[in-house]
């Protein structure tokens, strides 16, 4: 089929599911416990659905009230049996694929059950509507007059006992559709390899040769493949490589770090970014305007939704709510029931409803990556808003970053120590502690009531990172690769210690 014609018919084709996304936008509510539901019949002859009798669940309330939370490590034992190739233990359709994820918080290798139905109506699907809402936002989109460079994770498929793993981006591509794969680059064969650094030479060789009009990848590492484009083709920015690039499609890590530079790098003000909320459990939130900051939580993917306040999270008076019961502007941990079997499941991240009609929200972080050592109650969001305020204020650009607490000893105030890596840095690292301390106490009142005449916390603890101190301490750790991140806060000083001892040493 010749690419204009192509380019056509796969746009109205993907346009017609904006029909579909209207009737959740409508009836927000009545779809989700209609899926809540379906959920419980469908799995209601599984082991894990006869334990908590899911056949007697009419509503909401019986479904909180009998079936418990889980985290990854409550629901392991269930995941492992199903590794082991036995079947109907918290689904009923045979899962064959498992999604590793090593996280940030704990060394240990998650596996992720991904079923067919998750694989169809969940992934691929939000792929579909992710093409279908930037097109019916831009009708006059060239997009399929090219291809879309995919910069997925760098670990190949691994067979264990009849059921394979590796990374959801490995997976996908493995069972991706003839449509995506024809619109893609580079091979999949190239996509599947495992050797990070290699790959990335690889993608180059490929995706040179194509005119590429889209980028899909996590903002971090799709920079380190852009400039290493830039070094390789003495070019002065992306457009002059690829003159028809009109959008780049993110998720996995916050934009806001590295927004200036890629606006360097892509000096088009009319090229768009729309930005995605994934994870190996499943596909909740597309940007569906242009130039918004808020994500449409994507209600009809085979996943029912609740959230816990995070004023409550982890307390005995934790509340779980659904999502008729949400209100504006507060922080709540998602949890999320699944069509891949994840029951109740608490998936460690944190968001903020923006709009409830229809029902959009901002990533503000992750349950366990903030720093509350003093009642501060810092979190991502916090530190991303301040970070680029400060970057602003004093012309300098960030790469990457890492915060902990300096803990209180004898009659030392606590403080927060950070660990930044410029790619321009400021000319006065102290103006730049000071910025970024009083624009934080602008942002967290909690914070602010901390710093206040340094009762509890000193002024911040700020480092210059060396040049590549991030990228060779995940390279250290196995962890070069589009899902991998740097833990940007936390609550100990793990991270923090081994980066401070890696700042002193000099890499060949």
């Amino acid at each position: 089929m010749p690419i204009p014609i192509f380019n056509s018919v796969a746009s109205w084709f993907l346009k017609k599911r904006i029909h579909q996304i209207e009737l959740f936008l409508k009836y927000p509510h009545e779809v989700q416990n209609e899926l809540l539901h379906q959920l419980l019949d469908i799995a209601g002859e599984t082991m894990y659905g006869k334990q908590y009798d899911f056949e007697s669940l009419k509503n909401y309330e019986a479904f909180k009230n009998n079936v418990p939370l889980t985290t990854y490590e409550d629901f392991e034992p269930y995941i492992e049996r199903c590794r082991k190739r036995e079947h109907n233990i918290f689904w009923p359709t045979e899962i064959k694929w498992f999604a590793k994820s090593s996280g940030t918080t704990n060394a240990k290798s998650k596996f992720i059950p991904v079923s067919e139905e998750s694989l169809q109506d969940c992934h691929f699907k939000s792929s579909k509507d992710l093409l279908c809402i930037y097109l019916n936002n831009n009708e006059d989109s060239e997009l399929f007059l090219g291809k879309s460079l995919r910069l997925g994770g760098s670990k190949k498929i691994y067979e264990d006992n009849g059921t394979y793993f590796g990374d959801l981006s490995a997976i996908l591509i493995d069972n991706m559709p003839l449509w995506a794969e024809f619109s893609s680059t580079p091979s999949n064969k190239v996509s599947l390899m495992s050797e990070w650094e290699h790959k990335m030479e690889a993608i180059i060789e490929e995706s040179l040769q194509e005119n590429v009009t889209s980028l899909a990848g996590v903002p971090s590492w799709m920079l380190v493949l852009l400039n290493k484009l830039i070094e390789k083709t003495g070019k002065q920015h992306i457009l002059e490589i690829w003159e028809n690039l009109e959008v780049y499609f993110h998720g996995g890590v916050s934009f806001t770090p590295y927004a200036d530079q890629y606006q360097k790098l892509i000096p088009n003000g009319n090229f768009r970014y729309y930005e995605t909320y994934n994870a190996s459990e499943g596909f909740f939130a597309i940007q569906d305007t242009n130039d918004s900051k808020e994500l449409l939580l994507m209600l009809d993917y085979g996943i029912f939704y609740e959230f816990i306040p995070m004023d409550t999270y982890g307390t005995p008076n934790q509340q779980t709510l659904p999502l008729e019961q949400v209100q504006l502007n507060t922080n709540y941990a998602v949890v999320i029931t699944t069509n891949a079997g994840l029951w109740r499941y608490i998936i460690g991240d944190t968001v903020r409803f923006t709009s409830l009609s229809p029902y959009r929200i901002k990533i503000t972080g992750r349950t366990k990556h903030y720093i509350n050592t003093f009642g501060e109650e810092l979190i991502i969001e916090n530190a991303e808003e301040a970070l680029k305020h400060a970057c602003l204020q004093l012309d300098c650009e960030i790469i990457d970053y890492t915060a902990a607490p300096i803990f209180m000893e004898g009659t030392e105030k606590g403080a927060h120590e950070w660990m930044i890596e410029f790619k321009k840095c400021p000319n006065n690292l102290t103006e730049f502690t000071i910025i970024l301390d009083k624009k934080l106490m602008e942002l967290n009142s909690d914070y602010e009531a901390k710093r206040y005449l340094n009762i509890t916390l000193n002024l911040p603890k700020v480092h210059i990172a060396r040049e590549k101190l991030f990228y060779n301490w995940l390279k250290k750790h196995n962890k070069l690769g589009g899902q991998h991140k740097i833990p940007r806060l936390s609550n100990h000083r793990s991270y923090i210690e081994e980066l401070l001892k890696m700042n002193q040493t000099i890499m060949l």
